[in-house]
C-alpha cells in the first residue's frame, strides 16, 4: 500500500509526542520527539530547511512514518531514549543513558525511611520515583521534603544506633524529630513518610495551595526574598509533580490496552512494557455491531490477540472491567504458566497510562480508519480470502519455499515466512545443500524441507524434557500452510516429506502461467482458479517473489564467497596468518609454487613441515634421498 506523504502530514496533530521514521524495508531509521510534532515533522519535508547532510540523506530513505503522542516533552524524551535502545536506528545519535535520568528513593526497607537522590533503579525494597529532567528541581524538592515532613537525613542504621549519638543541628532547627534519640517512634515516623509517598505519588495540590498562600503573604508583608524563596519552590514542585508513564520503576512486563470505538468501528492500541519500558505499540481495527459495548468488545479482542501471539506478559492493564475477567485470566495463565491478572487501574501513574493509550487509539481512529482498513485487507483479509480458497477455517502463519541453482552450482534452499499477512523476517531461514548433486530441483526440495522440519521436532523434543515452553524454539513453531513455488511436483515431494515425518500440514503449489505469473493454486490435486485483482493474488504474489529473492541473494552471496577462494586457502596447515606471511614474502602465486623448500622455511611463523606441505602441494611428495 502506498504511503501518501504529504496527505499523512496534513493528519498530524499539533501535541508532543515520538515520531518514528520507515524506510523502504520498513526498517526503523530514525526516532525522534517533538514538542509538537506536526510542526517538528512537517520540517524534514521542506526544501528550505537545512538540517545537515546526515538528515538530508535519511529524509531521501523515509517510506513511511508513525508517531506517538504523550502527555509532555519529558514523556517523548523518555519514550525516545526506550525505542532508540530498542530499534537502534541507523540514523539516531546516542541518547543519555537512563542513569543519568535522577530518581527519588524512599527507602522503605528501612525502620525509619529517608528520601534520597539517585540515578539509577535496584531490585530492593526502596520505593522508586521518577524518572525527572530536572536534577536541581529533584534536589529542591527532596530539601523541601525533609523540611515539610521532617524526615531525617542522616546515614545512621536505625534502631541499632538509637542513643549512641547526640542529635544532629536538624534537630535543634526543628527539622528533624530525632528518631536517632528514640524521640518518635516508628509508627509515628511512618505516618510523615505516608505523606511523602502520597505527594510523590501524585497528591501535590494541597501543597501548591499552601506555598501559594505563603508566597502571597510574604509578598504583603514586603518579605520579598522569603516570597521569592516560596516562589522557587513551587515552581520546583510543579516540575517535579510530572507524572512519568513512560518508565516505570517495577520492572515489569505489562500490556496496557485501551479501546476507542464509534457505531461502526472500534480501534484497540496496545502498549507494550517490557521490563518497565515502554518500547512500542500496535493498533488494531476491529468491526463492531451498533449495539456491542466496550465491555464486550475488549475481551473478545483479548482472547483473539492473544491466541496466536507467542508471549504473554504477567498483567494486562485494561481501561475497563471486561466480562469473563476471571476466565480469561484463567486462561491466559494456563497460556503463560504462570499467572496472568487483568487489572483497571484506578488512580495514579497506571491509569494516566492507559488514558494515554486511549488518547492514542482516538487519534488512530479519527485520521487512519480508511488506511488501517486497505492495510488489514492486504494482510489479515487477503490472508482470509487464501483460507477460504482452500476451505480453510483459519489461516495464520504461512511458510513457502524456494530453489535456486546455477547449472547445479551451490544448490540453496530458502524459506520465508508471513504471519497475518506480513513477513516475520526473524523466521526467516536458509539452507545450503549438503547431499544433492547437479539441478535437481525435487530432490533439493526433499532434503530442504526434510532438514526443516525434522530439526523442530527434534528441537519440540529437547524443550519439552527441559520442561521448556516449545514455543521458545526457533524451528518449532510449525506453519498453518506451506505454500510451494511450483505445482503437482513440488506439492507431491513436500506431501512426501511429511508423510515420512508423521506430520499433517496442508500444502498448495503456487502455479505459473507461461510467462512466469502466478495463475492458481494447486490444493488436494485440483488447480483452484484465482481472482487476480484480489488482495489473496497480490498477496501470494508477493509471497512468491519473497521467496524467491531470499534464494537469489543467498546464492549469489555464496557465488561470491567462492569467487574470492584462493588456491592457498587448500593448502593443508595454512590459515589466515600463514597465507597473509605467503602473499607479503612473494608476489604471486607462481612465486610460491617457484619457491624450495629451503626458501619457505624461511618464513615468518613456517617451519620445515609447514614449508614441506606448501611445496607438495604444487608438485606432489619430494623423493627421499638415499
Amino acid at each position: 500500500m502506498t504511503f501518501d506523504i504529504q496527505e499523512e502530514l496534513k493528519k498530524l496533530p499539533d501535541q508532543p509526542g515520538v515520531y518514528i521514521m520507515h524506510d523502504a524495508e520498513d526498517v526503523i531509521i530514525y526516532v525522534g520527539k517533538a514538542v509538537s510534532l506536526r510542526k517538528r515533522v512537517h520540517q524534514y519535508f521542506q526544501a528550505s530547511h537545512n538540517e545537515g547532510i546526515k538528515k538530508e540523506q535519511m529524509v531521501k530513505k523515509i517510506c513511511r512514518f508513525e508517531y506517538i503522542i504523550t502527555d509532555s516533552e519529558l514523556e517523548a524524551l523518555v519514550l525516545e531514549c526506550n525505542l532508540i535502545k530498542e530499534h537502534r536506528p541507523k540514523y539516531n545519535t546516542m541518547l543519555r543513558d537512563d542513569k543519568t535520568y535522577p530518581y527519588i528513593e524512599v527507602t522503605l526497607g528501612e525502620d525509619f525511611p529517608r528520601v534520597l537522590f539517585c540515578r539509577s533503579i535496584k531490585k530492593d525494597k526502596s520505593k522508586y520515583f521518577g524518572p525527572y529532567s530536572s536534577a536541581g528541581a529533584v534536589k529542591d524538592t527532596i530539601d523541601l521534603l525533609k523540611k515539610l515532613y521532617q524526615i531525617r537525613s542522616c546515614n545512621r542504621c536505625l534502631p541499632r544506633d538509637i542513643g549512641k549519638e547526640r542529635p544532629c543541628l536538624n534537630y535543634h532547627i526543628k527539622q528533624c524529630p530525632a528518631p536517632c534519640q528514640g524521640y518518635i517512634s516508628a509508627e509515628e515516623y511512618r505516618k510523615q513518610v505516608d505523606g511523602v509517598l502520597d505527594f510523590l505519588n501524585g497528591n501535590y495540590q494541597p501543597l501548591l495551595r499552601e506555598l501559594e498562600q505563603k508566597m502571597q503573604q510574604a509578598s504583603d508583608a514586603m518579605e520579598f526574598e522569603k516570597a521569592i524563596e516560596y516562589r522557587e519552590l513551587r515552581n520546583s514542585v510543579r516540575q517535579i509533580a510530572q507524572k512519568q508513564k513512560i518508565t516505570s520503576s517495577g520492572g515489569e512486563d505489562k500490556d496496557v490496552l485501551a479501546l476507542a470505538a464509534d457505531d461502526r468501528d472500534a480501534v484497540v492500541q496496545v502498549f507494550f512494557i517490557r521490563s518497565g519500558r515502554l518500547i512500542g505499540r500496535e493498533h488494531f481495527y476491529v468491526s463492531v455491531a451498533n449495539e456491542d459495548t466496550e465491555s464486550q468488545i475488549l475481551p473478545s479482542f483479548i482472547k483473539q490477540f492473544y491466541s496466536g501471539t507467542p508471549y504473554i506478559p504477567q498483567e494486562l492493564m485494561l481501561q475497563a472491567d471486561v466480562e469473563d475477567a476471571t476466565v480469561i485470566e484463567d486462561w491466559l495463565s494456563k497460556k503463560r504458566g504462570q499467572k496472568v491478572t487483568l487489572r483497571v487501574p484506578r488512580k495514579g501513574m497506571k491509569e494516566k497510562l492507559v488514558e494515554l493509550a486511549e488518547k492514542n487509539a482516538q487519534l488512530v481512529l479519527s485520521q487512519d480508519r480508511e488506511k488501517i482498513k486497505r492495510e488489514e485487507g492486504r494482510t489479515i483479509g487477503a490472508m482470509k480470502e487464501i483460507a477460504g480458497w482452500l476451505h480453510m477455517e483459519g489461516l495464520s502463519r504461512v511458510e513457502a519455499y524456494d530453489i535456486s541453482n546455477i547449472n547445479g552450482f551451490e544448490t540453496v534452499g530458502s524459506m520465508v515466512v508471513y504471519e497475518k499477512g506480513k513477513p516475520q523476517r526473524s523466521d526467516y531461514r536458509k539452507f545450503k545443500l549438503r547431499t544433492v548433486t547437479g539441478p535437481d530441483d525435487y530432490a533439493s526440495m526433499h532434503e530442504v524441507l526434510t532438514r526443516r522440519f525434522s530439526h523442530g521436532q527434534r528441537e519440540k523434543e529437547e524443550l519439552t524434557q527441559k520442561g521448556i515452553s516449545d514455543e521458545y524454539g526457533s524451528f518449532t513453531r510449525f506453519p498453518d500452510l506451506i505454500m510451494m513455488d511450483g505445482g503437482r511436483g513440488q506439492v507431491n515431494i513436500a506431501l512426501q516429506v511429511l508423510s515420512e515425518l508423521g506430520l499433517d500440514i496442508p500444502v498448495c503449489g503456487m502455479v505459473k502461467d507461461d510467462h512466469h505469473r502466478t495463475r492458481g493454486l494447486y490444493f488436494h490435486n485440483i488447480e483452484i482458479p484465482i481472482d487476480t485483482h484480489s488482495e489473496g493474488f497480490r498477496l501470494i504474489t508477493r509471497i512468491q517473489d519473497e521467496a524467491h529473492r531470499f534464494a537469489i541473494t543467498y546464492h549469489r552471496s555464496l557465488r561470491s564467497k567462492e569467487q574470492t577462494h584462493s588456491v592457498l586457502d587448500d593448502i593443508p596447515g595454512i590459515g589466515p596468518a600463514r597465507r597473509k606471511a605467503l602473499m607479503k614474502r612473494f608476489l604471486s602465486i607462481d612465486d610460491i609454487k617457484n619457491a624450495t623448500v629451503e626458501e619457505l622455511a624461511g618464513i615468518e611463523n613456517f617451519n620445515g613441515q609447514t614449508a614441506l606441505s606448501v611445496y607438495k602441494f604444487f608438485h606432489g611428495d619430494i623423493e627421499t634421498e638415499q
